[in-house]
């Protein structure tokens, strides 16, 4: 939400309690409907900034499973750590595990590559939707709202899943007999870290994931609240102009009929 909306939320809440006597009942439980549907819109889109950042988390911990895993193998973009100028290894055991590290990169790939896309999908998406919902939610279009909605509860699910997905795979990987012997090479040269336990950046990913999965059903709940208050505030709004256009109607005919008894 932008600052005209938080400086409109400001200023209603301000004069509420002076323009309360001044309305009716009516009238004043439309206003405060109002502000409460603005309050949900504007932290649907906190929640939405947050989401963008736990987005952007994510990914950063994708790309850094990937550099912390690598070894001594460099995959093209995303770029592993060179340890050469610090092994011990030599001749065929070097060479062995050049190969082994070749082979668990490429096998951990698909997570790789998927979770960047995934993450950078959401994130970007999120973006758009923060950007697009710069006014005050009755002047929204409904179908944004309603893309809003359906977006942050299709990114609750797909974020528990892929969280699921994603552990499973790296686990799957880990579990393989050539990680194992990658892990042995390494240890019998002291590098015990470099082992097929599930690492820190993977639970990191998994941890991040599972927040982003929370702040997008939060703003589910929240826009869902903020759909149904907007509809009620319109049909209010629709009510009482009917209602107004009844008084002048009535307002008109009633001069006419004391003409009509006086002749």
């Amino acid at each position: 939400m932008n600052a005209n909306l938080f400086l409109s939320l400001y200023y209603s809440i301000g004069k509420l309690p002076q323009i309360s006597h001044k309305m009716s009942r009516g009238k004043e439980t439309v206003l405060i409907g109002l502000i409460f549907v603005c309050f949900c819109c504007l932290f649907s889109g906190i929640v939405l900034i947050c989401a963008v950042l736990t987005n952007s988390l994510v990914l950063i911990c994708v790309v850094a499973a990937q550099m912390v895993t690598s070894g001594m193998t460099s995959m093209g973009g995303l770029g592993g750590f060179d340890i050469n100028s610090n092994i011990n290894l030599q001749g065929t055991e070097l060479q062995k595990v050049r190969e082994l590290d070749m082979q668990y990169s490429q096998m951990r790939a698909p997570g790789i590559y998927g979770g960047i896309a995934f993450s950078l999908t959401f994130g970007v998406l999120s973006l758009l939707f923060v950007v697009s919902g710069n006014k005050p939610p009755q002047l929204m279009s409904r179908k944004l709202l309603v893309g809003a909605l359906v977006f942050q509860a299709v990114g609750a699910v797909a974020y528990v899943v892929a969280v699921g997905l994603y552990l499973h795979f790296v686990i799957g990987v880990n579990a393989t007999e050539m990680c194992k012997q990658r892990e042995r090479l390494y240890a019998r040269n002291g590098y015990s870290w470099m082992n097929c336990d599930v690492g820190g950046a993977d639970a990191a990913v998994a941890l991040f994931g599972l927040i982003t999965a929370l702040l997008y059903t939060a703003g589910t709940v929240l826009t869902v609240q903020t759909i149904r208050r907007v509809k009620h505030y319109l049909q209010e709004r629709k009510r009482r102009e009917a209602d107004k256009q009844q008084g002048r109607g009535r307002s008109q005919g009633a001069p006419l009929r004391a003409e009509t008894t006086s002749v």
